[in-house]
């Protein structure tokens, strides 16, 4: 097992990417701190099929995109565990609108969970790390930010974003044997964008080099070899993980409106 006892903290952990990676970590051997913000049964779930693969597990509730609840949760993650080796910052929100409606609102919304969550629960997770000699934050990016897409204006700035910040952590926390990286999922088959295209592999493989989406459990091993040891001198490197989405560049046609249609 790569990580074997290690303590680990996934961000948006109830459902989705996050719910694959909590579990693909477990099943390393990593004890796992699953985080939700509303959905206490999906996290709930989570947390005793990891406690059914041999690890430690617990729910704990924050909204990443409150400074105080993410003071809370790494306290909690601090007296239960005693330290964190692995952080994957995987909470996110989308905020569709076009560039000329969308609202105050949705922007500091998108750019408080997306950005500002991520920087906060990286340096709470660097201070435990830093007294316990090292560990590995990773970041869940998209490859938005790489392409330009209609409507998601907020949510690609949020993620461009920490993709600036990756290289800026990894600078500054090499000295404490803390590596910082990202990885962006290309389309991927999370229930969320099933509700806006039921049809949402057929849709995307017509674009996507491979042919298809991505599965949930496909962005494991990319979490898993930046959590371990197998990526020990890989720090600051931001790398996508979308079936050559953003070699191709190629979008469905009308797909960002009607989704943008179907969420606001």
């Amino acid at each position: 097992m790569k990580l074997k006892d290690r303590i680990a903290l996934v961000t948006g952990a109830s459902k989705g990417i996050g719910r694959s990676l909590a579990l693909g970590l477990a099943n390393e051997g990593a004890h796992v701190v699953v985080n939700y913000n509303r959905d206490r049964a999906g996290a709930e779930t989570v947390a005793d099929a990891i406690r059914a693969l041999g690890s430690r597990a617990t729910a704990v509730q924050a909204d990443v995109g409150r400074v105080d609840a993410i003071t809370a949760m790494f306290a909690r993650v601090q007296e239960e565990f005693g330290r964190l080796d692995i952080l994957v910052n995987n909470a996110a929100v989308t905020g569709w609108g076009d560039l000329f409606s969308i609202t105050e609102e949705t922007w500091d919304a998108v750019l408080d969970t997306n950005l500002k969550g991520p920087f906060f629960c990286s340096r709470e997770a660097a201070r435990m790390m830093r007294d316990g000699g090292g560990g590995s934050i990773i970041h869940v990016s998209t490859n938005c930010a790489a392409l330009g897409v209609k409507n998601l204006v907020a949510y690609a700035s949020s993620k461009g974003g920490i993709h600036a910040m990756t290289r800026q952590m990894a600078v500054e926390l090499a000295p404490y044997r803390i590596r910082v990286n990202t990885f962006a999922p290309g389309p991927t088959l999370v229930d969320r964008n099933l509700e806006d295209d039921p049809d949402y592999d057929r849709t995307w493989g017509s674009v996507v080099p491979l042919g298809r989406a991505a599965r949930p459990e496909e962005m494991v091993g990319p979490a898993v070899f930046l959590a371990s040891d197998d990526s020990s001198y890989m720090t600051g490197q931001i790398f996508y993980v979308d079936g050559g989405w953003t070699v191709a560049g190629r979008s469905p046609e009308g797909y960002f409106d009607a989704a943008m249609e179907k969420r606001t």
